[in-house]
């Protein structure tokens, strides 16, 4: 395995029988099609378990998603048969969209070797390659979970970000709803961004072939949207879904310090005492 987060279809295809190897379906209904159902009943990677990122959250908030508490991450991977010591493959149905956010929930609680099919089930299904419409069967195993908390970042870190200018604020939403120009497609939500945040759209980080783009175009993105890479950031995004496909780029390119802030705009622009920029 490389140091990259990335697999491709043939080395998850060549791997699919190995036993220390786990396929998760990541799935979140799109933000602007709520009522989305799951392809998983109907079609998914051989021996795929399914990662409803709405299911396993924190329900105590009314946030959208949040990470749930170490303990019950731990008894839901158990449940899907994920455990230590695994290699873990996430994929999406989409390509990429709740994927890189599973893969930075598990890497968060401690899993170590997580991984995201790139190019996703788009790129699996347009290769030919086998899938099913059966659950597999699942053994439970033990998942050690240990929250990282330096991956993620709250509301009130965020404010001393901006205060202090001690980390870059870089936000996945497209230009149109970061300036303010567009509404935020969830209810009750301000336009515009953060203060001292920059912009990086997190579709600008996908070729047209749905895969991750090379290293190399990927530097110049974050570059051309002001990153400073020498520097720690901290991704944001409508609800810390598409800020995780920004921290998995920054992964790729070799970014140490990246964290989360898990709340993003869900949390932000509901706010009456957070200051909103527009233009």
């Amino acid at each position: 395995m490389s140091e990259s987060p990335l697999v491709s279809t043939s080395w998850l295809a060549d791997h699919l029988s190995a036993p220390d190897v786990r396929v998760i379906n990541a799935w979140m209904p799109p933000v602007t099609d709520p009522g989305a159902k799951p392809f998983y009943p109907n079609e998914h990677i051989p021996g795929a378990v399914f990662f409803d990122v709405n299911e396993i959250c924190d329900k105590t908030t009314s946030l959208p998603h949040m990470l749930p508490p170490a303990h019950q991450f731990s008894s839901a991977m158990r449940k899907m048969g994920i455990g230590d010591g695994q290699t873990l493959v996430v994929y999406d149905d989409y390509g990429f969209y709740s994927a890189p956010r599973v893969w930075w929930t598990l890497r968060t609680m401690g899993a170590e070797r997580v991984y995201v099919l790139d190019g996703g089930m788009p790129k699996w299904k347009a290769e030919n390659r086998q899938i099913e419409n059966t659950s597999p069967l699942v053994r439970e195993s033990h998942f050690s979970a240990r929250l990282d908390h330096s991956a993620v970042a709250d509301l009130a870190e965020v404010q001393k970000i901006i205060a202090s200018g001690s980390r870059q604020l870089l936000d996945a939403r497209s230009a149109a709803r970061f300036n303010g120009t567009a509404p935020e497609p969830r209810a009750g939500l301000r336009s515009g961004h953060m203060p001292t945040a920059l912009n990086l759209p997190f579709n600008l980080l996908v070729a047209e072939d749905g895969t991750f783009r090379p290293k190399e175009e990927l530097e110049a993105a974050f570059r051309n949207a002001g990153v400073d890479l020498d520097k720690p950031v901290t991704t944001t995004c409508g609800s810390g879904v598409t800020a995780s496909i920004l921290a998995m780029g920054l992964n790729i390119i070799g970014a140490r310090d990246v964290s989360v802030y898990d709340g993003s705009w869900s949390e932000w622009g509901a706010r009456e005492d957070t200051d909103v920029v527009t233009g």
